[in-house]
């Protein structure tokens, strides 16, 4: 979600990407997690789907068209079951997708090719596999902070061949950032995985849902109110840890929502809490400002 560079194939049937920060260049994507959201939406064509799956590092948002009816019955059970307040975990195979604004901001998401419910031991199984194939990108990233942006370089740098082409053209996009928000997903992903039960709690108001992960030791991460709580004890306050967040991640365009939230949540306060900091800190007190959606920078003094 952190991506803003899609390459655009150059032949009729030549393959389009996003490339993200970490090099990947992302065609197809398998994506893992709880079910947040799903909408229908009649269209002149017919009904399209829009939905949100959250894993420890925040949300994979996509969408089924009117041209896709093959996916409408399953899609529809499972709008069913949301509504009615169901909770369940969720695989999706997806088409990297994306939409620019006026003011040249893009927006990812994924076209659905093919979904369906998991059960807790394949949802830990992926956590594990996808925590370590982000490590491997995070220690190609690093070495490629030593290398200059040419292949030759990069390969004697010691960057895994396949993120080659990707690291360039992402570290010439994106310049130089934090890692710490890759690291921290890991480790809530491992913490979820490694000895973990996953537990999912339905409840009839789906604005209250609730998903708990529980082990045999004193560490009990949960996740509740639809986000992954640290399992530390706040210290200061949520709006301190947002206007941090912002001074010290924004690069000139803003901060996107979903890091904040998930800032706020590392730190030790619910998403609810981190939610309401951000309308007050934009609405009331006018520290912060949205000069384009979903993007917060601090108000100039």
């Amino acid at each position: 979600m952190d991506a803003s560079l899609p390459e655009e194939g150059l032949g009729e049937f030549d393959p389009s990407f996003v490339i993200t920060k970490l090099g990947a260049r992302v065609n197809r994507a398998l994506v893992a997690g709880v079910i947040d959201r799903i909408e229908r939406r009649e269209g002149e064509s017919g009904p399209n789907y829009s939905g949100v799956i959250r894993d420890p590092s925040g949300t994979h948002r996509f969408s089924i068209a009117s041209f896709q009816p093959e996916l409408h019955p399953e899609i529809e059970e499972y709008l069913h079951r949301f509504d009615s307040g169901d909770r369940f975990l969720m695989m999706l195979v997806g088409r990297a997708r994306w939409f620019e604004s006026e003011d040249g901001g893009v927006f990812t998401s994924f076209r659905a090719e093919e979904f369906c419910e998991i059960d807790t031991e394949r949802y830990a199984n992926w956590l594990v596999e996808t925590a370590d194939a982000t490590l491997s990108r995070l220690d190609s990233y690093e070495k490629s902070l030593e290398a200059d942006l040419d292949e030759n370089s990069m390969k004697s740098a010691g960057v895994s061949d396949y993120l080659i082409n990707g690291l360039i053209q992402a570290r010439t996009h994106y310049g130089d950032f934090d890692t710490e928000n890759y690291r921290v997903g890991v480790l809530q992903s491992l913490s979820m995985a490694l000895g973990n039960e996953i537990l999912i709690e339905s409840t009839p108001n789906p604005a209250t849902s609730e998903i708990k992960v529980e082990e045999n030791s004193n560490f009990q991460p949960s996740l509740e109110n639809k986000n992954l709580e640290s399992g530390t004890i706040p210290s200061g306050s949520v709006s301190d840890v947002i206007i941090d967040t912002i001074h010290s991640r924004d690069n000139g365009d803003g901060v996107d929502y979903d890091t904040l939230v998930h800032a706020s949540v590392v730190a030790g306060f619910s998403r609810e809490e981190a939610e309401d900091a951000i309308d007050h800190l934009r609405d009331v007190e006018g520290t912060i400002m949205e000069p384009r959606f979903s993007f917060f920078q601090l108000t100039p003094q």
